[in-house]
């Protein structure tokens, strides 16, 4: 057992026998710390790890109290990282669509610095090279094509998005291959596809909110499995999961995960794909960051691993290239014919245009030479502000350093309420993502997501100082 996980054993210890009681402070970090000869870290790691498993939870100005409900929680003798009682695992049902709305309106202004954005700013795509591509791909298309592409795709997209899948590792045909407007609706069909309401679906937990969007709207039950800031999802707790629940489909990001950042080894990837076969678990994998990684060597997603084509692969170029096209798809495997189906009901197609310009753009404008200088420029600006955070923020926060995407997860001292945190930064003109729009059941209220996807400009340098000022104000 390691440190923090002993240290949290013996906090459970009090709990489940009473010595600490619901609604209860539990030590301090700081006091923690110091009675028992501990890094800060290693305390927050333990805290972290209860918190997960619902033992405790951050108020605001009270630090980490004991839940109401713990007792309940604490049948089982051991609390691992990795092992968690079986009950403690259960369906929730999404309503988070009001707080996220409540968020997302906030900060429309273009005046806020949008550390809170889902997207990276416009000035890092080549959108008049793209504007180019789009007038020649009109003046080229015939009368033909405009139907004819609404349902099958542009021709030349599909195999763009073959050959760029075919030289990453990744494994699907031609046959598989739906274009959607966006992920959103790759995803949202493919779930629609192998689920019906009132279904449990396994997420990720911290989970990209849309997602919990999605589940809400087609009014689905959410198993939040737990998602560790370097490894991804927890597959233990998952394959418990499996066992006792009628669990129908699960979403997952395998690489450059949304909040965290984190990204699965090749060798968990194989056991993920190993173990929805023993279980014959329909999963829909959201790889939209795909082409945002940094180093030489672009993570393979779980699709290619896949032996039994219960794997539906969803990306998009809306983080990569053109932001606003609506340009997605999805490789559905086995339930390709059904995804097909479904959006023929609903949307029809994409903007044909829209496909008709990518198509050119990706044969002919660059594509490879973009996203080298756009993987550089956001590794750097990465860099920036997890120097910024060093600066600016107090002792005790913690922040993932992913080797993709442009989302940093920031963990703070667990006295500091996110949500308030959002309302006194927007007041500030400055934009977060506060951590309980990212859970079904409201957790991560002590945590933040920040996007570096904007040039540093002395604008966000003093915006992180001012965020940090905050901070401590807790």
């Amino acid at each position: 057992m390691k440190l923090y996980e002993h240290f949290a054993e013996n906090i459970a210890e009090l709990i489940r026998t009473g010595t600490l009681k619901p609604g209860e402070k539990i030590p301090s970090v700081r006091t923690a710390s110091r009675t028992h000869n501990i890094s800060a870290a290693t305390v927050f790691q333990a805290y972290y790890l209860l918190e997960r498993r619902g033992l405790i939870e951050a108020r605001a100005r009270s630090g980490y109290v004991v839940r109401n409900n713990a007792g309940s929680l604490l049948a089982a003798p051991q609390l691992s990282d990795n092992v968690q009682a079986r009950h403690e695992i259960a369906a929730t049902e999404v309503d988070v669509s009001e707080l996220v709305f409540s968020v997302l309106d906030s900060i429309k202004d273009p005046h806020t610095t949008p550390l809170g954005s889902a997207f990276p700013s416009p000035d890092l795509f080549p959108l008049p090279r793209l504007a180019r591509s789009m007038n020649k791909a009109l003046r080229d298309m015939s009368p033909h094509a405009i139907v004819s592409d609404m349902t099958s795709g542009n021709a030349n997209l599909r195999r763009q998005i073959l050959l760029r899948a075919m030289s990453a590792g990744n494994k699907y045909t031609a046959d598989e291959l739906i274009i959607t407007s966006g992920a959103l609706e790759a995803l949202s069909l493919s779930l629609q596809t192998v689920t019906n309401p009132g279904d449990m679906v396994a997420i990720e937990s911290p989970a990209f909110y849309a997602s919990l969007q999605v589940l809400e709207r087609l009014k689905l039950k959410a198993v939040e499995i737990p998602v560790h800031p370097s490894e991804g999802m927890d597959l233990d707790i998952l394959a418990d999961s499996l066992t006792r629940l009628p669990i129908k489909a699960i979403w997952v990001m395998s690489s450059y995960h949304n909040p965290l950042g984190a990204s699965m080894s090749d060798e968990k990837k194989k056991a993920f794909c190993d173990l929805i076969a023993e279980h014959q678990t329909p999963t829909i994998e959201d790889d939209v960051y795909a082409e945002l990684y940094f180093g030489n060597q672009q993570a393979k997603p779980l699709k290619s691993f896949d032996q039994r084509n219960l794997i539906m692969y969803c990306s998009s170029f809306s983080k990569s290239l053109a932001p606003g096209y609506r340009v997605g798809w999805v490789a559905g495997g086995k339930f390709s014919e059904k995804i097909a189906r479904l959006q023929l009901m609903s949307t029809i197609s994409p903007s044909v245009p829209a496909q008709a310009a990518i198509a050119d753009y990706l044969q002919h404008g660059g594509f490879d030479r973009h996203l080298r200088k756009l993987r550089d420029t956001l590794e750097a600006q990465q860099q920036k502000m997890l120097l910024a955070i060093e600066k600016y923020f107090p002792t005790g926060t913690r922040a993932t350093q992913p080797n993709g995407g442009y989302f940093l997860w920031v963990e703070l001292p667990p006295h500091v309420d996110s949500l308030q945190l959002f309302k006194l930064a927007l007041a500030q003109g400055i934009s977060i993502a506060p951590g309980p729009i990212f859970s079904a059941s409201r957790r991560f209220r002590h945590c933040i997501r920040l996007n570096y996807g904007n040039s540093w400009t002395p604008q966000i340098e003093e915006a992180m100082k001012i965020l940090g000022r905050l901070i401590a104000s807790f």
